[in-house]
């Protein structure tokens, strides 16, 4: 990991803070493409189980990338990754640009363009997580970087989505698929101000056992245990919230007003945590996570009002918006440093996975047991879960070398 000086790692470098705009760049793209696609669809009269499809597409296209593009940063750095995930997120955004014009095919058009876009955030997200790690120099600088650069989605979940419905209704589908196709032009542009990073020996990459046996690692498998279950929180959290608010006769800007709240409350957090990071242990900090968020989902069934469902998100919003920085600071300090790029991809294809997956297992249960049943199941897990976070401190960082907090 790169030396910074020790007053100013706080603070965002022009290396980090072109990756967090390379991030938003590509996010963005895949955010406003995924919330207008949908509308598109059922607009041309598709039913909501093709939609699910449609929207299945997202996380399931990464799925089969995200290896390849993980042993490709570990080799060649961010560089060409990244010009791999521009050109796959701007591919896609002009097939979405040719479903407008295709209107026979046009749901299977989009679906090409939904594995497009999919793959290429994803593949470029890879990228941009292991090159952040370089510009931190131990286990408290991780915590600071990947804070800020946890800020990118959250930027992206709010521009994209806002771009193509501005741009829906004042042109249609085919000039918002049109804007949001150049928006990864802007992470390639920033992509020049990131230091080049120098290709691995081929005998450096030498793998005996293949990326499975990263999984050996001490620590590791708990760790993605607890990532897909705090993933599976943000999913079960998305999906049940405008169920409850239905049921309790909320209109949507009120429902919409309880996500915001939750989507701000996570962005805070992300912005306290390079202030108090040298304060934070990883495990102290995933536990208690994992603990507040399942009193949070054991309470929320119980709020009948919106004041009161805010009050439950805003707090869920801290809790879950604290525990990614933890992940891939732990995740960084105990796998080797040449494989990170592997390291991250398997993470990724936990939490793609589980989006792909989970929310037809939550309709199922949703439909026999009902809502609120979801987030009891979901804070019984996460507390059994805790014995596991609190496990991984102990397995020790040394593997990396990497220096203590």
């Amino acid at each position: 990991m790169a030396d910074s000086p020790g007053g100013s790692r706080a603070g965002l470098t022009p290396a980090l803070l072109a990756l967090i705009i390379g991030q938003i760049g590509l996010h963005s793209c895949m955010a406003g493409v995924r919330m207008a696609a949908p509308l598109q669809a059922l607009r041309q009269g598709h039913s909501e189980w093709a939609v699910g499809v449609l929207l299945g597409l997202f996380a399931a296209a990464p799925i089969v990338l995200a290896l390849q593009a993980g042993r490709l940063a570990d080799r060649h750095g961010y560089h060409r990754p990244m010009r791999i995930a521009v050109a796959l997120t701007v591919t896609g955004g002009v097939v979405a640009v040719l479903s407008t014009w295709l209107a026979d095919a046009s749901f299977w058009v989009m679906c090409l363009a939904a594995s497009l876009v999919g793959a290429g955030a994803n593949f470029g997200l890879i990228a941009i997580q292991r090159a952040a790690s370089r510009t931190a120099s131990d286990g408290t600088d991780l915590k600071r970087v990947f804070s800020w650069l946890g800020l990118a989605p959250a930027i992206s979940n709010v521009v994209g989505p806002v771009l193509a419905g501005v741009l829906i209704d004042v042109g249609g589908f085919r000039t918002a698929f049109v804007a949001l196709s150049l928006l990864p032009l802007l992470s390639l542009w920033w992509a020049r101000r990131v230091p080049v990073e120098a290709p691995l020996a081929r005998g450096d990459m030498q793998r005996p056992h293949g990326s499975w046996d990263l999984l050996k690692t001490p620590g590791l498998r708990r760790l993605l245990l607890v990532n897909w279950l705090i993933s599976s929180s943000w999913d079960v959290h998305t999906f049940v919230v405008p169920i409850l608010g239905h049921e309790r006769g909320f209109s949507a800007s009120a429902i919409g007003w309880v996500l915001g709240g939750f989507a701000a409350s996570v962005a805070l957090v992300r912005l306290v945590i390079p202030g108090v990071a040298h304060r934070l242990r990883e495990s102290a900090v995933l536990v208690g996570a994992m603990l507040c968020t399942a009193a949070v989902f054991v309470v929320y069934p119980l709020a009948d009002s919106v004041w009161a469902m805010m009050g439950c998100a805003i707090v869920l919003g801290v809790a879950l918006g604290a525990v990614q920085p933890m992940i891939m600071s732990t995740l960084h300090q105990i796998t080797p440093p040449q494989r990170h790029g592997e390291a991250i991809a398997l993470r990724s294809m936990t939490i793609n996975t589980s989006s792909t997956l989970m929310p037809l297992m939550f309709g199922l249960a949703g439909a026999a047991l009902g809502a609120a049943s979801l987030f009891w199941m979901m804070a019984a897990a996460l507390a059994a879960g805790s014995f596991q976070a609190r496990r991984i401190g102990s397995s020790g960082s040394s593997a990396t070398g990497a220096a203590p907090d």
